[in-house]
């Protein structure tokens, strides 16, 4: 009888746990969405990925300037950077050719 008693309190355990679970991962993710839709957060994101853009874009350079054309095409065919070498930068991290 212990045993039968043992595997109900565990199954009910188990259901309960899960169930409060589910409900704090709700909570988490509602939280994640409300923050994700803040203006200064959405602001502050789209500030730091031009700032990732354009030091990704300083690096390339660096890179193309110490490599030159020592880059095999297979590479410098899919790094749009390298194709556009010439092009004159307009310091609002756009390029004009």
């Amino acid at each position: 009888m212990w045993k039968l008693t043992l595997i109900v309190g565990v199954g009910v355990g188990y259901v309960l746990g899960a169930r409060a679970g589910r409900q704090r991962y709700e909570q988490i993710a509602r939280t994640a969405r409300q923050i994700a839709q803040n203006p200064r957060v959405q602001d502050a994101a789209e500030k730091a990925r031009h700032q990732a853009g354009t030091v990704a874009g300083k690096a390339a350079g660096a890179v193309a300037d110490r490599v030159g054309d020592r880059l095999p095409n297979a590479v410098t065919d899919r790094v749009s950077y390298f194709n556009r070498q010439h092009a004159e930068d307009d310091s609002w991290g756009t390029v004009r050719p």
